[in-house]
């Protein structure tokens, strides 16, 4: 099966940007299965029913968030009639919403999708090891579910490599979120668990995550907001991480980033048919 997971979508130049084009790389690459980290994709700050509806037409099969899950009010209401749009699975019991869910891929296949929150230099939260083990018992790999993709979001590089060992032979796919920042560490782990400790974000790269510069440059040089955080609306880098998985038992054969766009340098996975022209 052919998975692909796009990072954070940051304000009207990376929404447009995958929206534009992930249709396209849906249908040339033979994609059986997205997953969108849209937390951002409203002005920086959480997510509309709009904006989720226009990524899942695009072809998004599921929408992860994070700490910003709640930042637009509405999401508290419409996250309930919306299976396709997840929050964190560790947030405390009665949260409105899903953690995980069971989704049926294109090629017919049953996909588990799980959002989970790290704890080092975040909000508190409930133990996400706890949640990734519940979750893992409830939808084994290779019986309940044909491939597993957990979005990691978190701080610290530690708790995510932490996360993708945890579920090292039991996951797809354990990826980072978050950061904004692509890492280099794409690999297939011992178990079969394809990794990556922050997929980056989906947006304009001359920034400062994301956002217009010269409000972060002066909070650090003076310790005083002059202003809002707005985001950059400059081309946007698409950035994310590809992995195809053995039909038999799930796990990862095949793991590549994606960067499409923009300002950084340009990778499509060689296993994609765009990968090899």
């Amino acid at each position: 099966m052919r998975l692909l997971f796009l990072g954070d979508l940051v304000g009207r130049s990376g929404r447009n940007a995958v929206i534009d084009q992930l249709p396209s790389l849906v249908e040339e690459n033979q994609i059986d299965f997205v997953v969108v980290n849209g937390e951002n994709a409203a002005a920086g700050f959480g997510i509309t029913e709009e904006i989720l509806q226009d990524l899942l037409d695009a072809g998004a099969d599921v929408v992860t968030t994070g700490n910003h899950a709640w930042d637009q009010r509405d999401t508290l209401v419409y996250i309930e009639r919306q299976p396709q749009l997840l929050r964190p699975a560790n947030y405390p019991p009665g949260s409105p919403g899903r953690g995980a869910n069971l989704y049926r891929a294109r090629n017919g296949a049953n996909v588990v999708v799980a959002n989970l929150m790290g704890r080092i230099y975040m909000d508190a939260m409930d133990d996400p090891f706890h949640a990734a083990e519940k979750l893992l018992e409830e939808f084994p790999l290779g019986h309940v579910a044909d491939a597993i993709i957990i979005d990691m979001h978190a701080e610290a590089t530690s708790e995510k490599q932490a996360m993708g060992h945890f579920c090292d032979g039991r996951a797809s796919l354990v990826v980072g979120t978050h950061t904004h920042a692509p890492t280099a560490d794409h690999q297939i782990l011992v178990g079969g668990t394809g990794y990556m400790s922050d997929a980056g974000m989906c947006g304009d790269y001359d920034s400062v995550l994301g956002m217009e510069k010269e409000e972060p440059v002066q909070r650090f040089l003076r310790k005083i907001p002059s202003g809002r955080f707005t985001p950059a609306l400059g081309e946007a880098t698409i950035c994310g991480v590809a992995v195809d998985t053995d039909d038999r038992t799930g796990l990862a054969v095949d793991i590549s980033p994606v960067r499409i766009g923009g300002r950084l340098s340009q990778v499509l996975p060689p296993f994609w048919p765009a990968g090899k022209n």
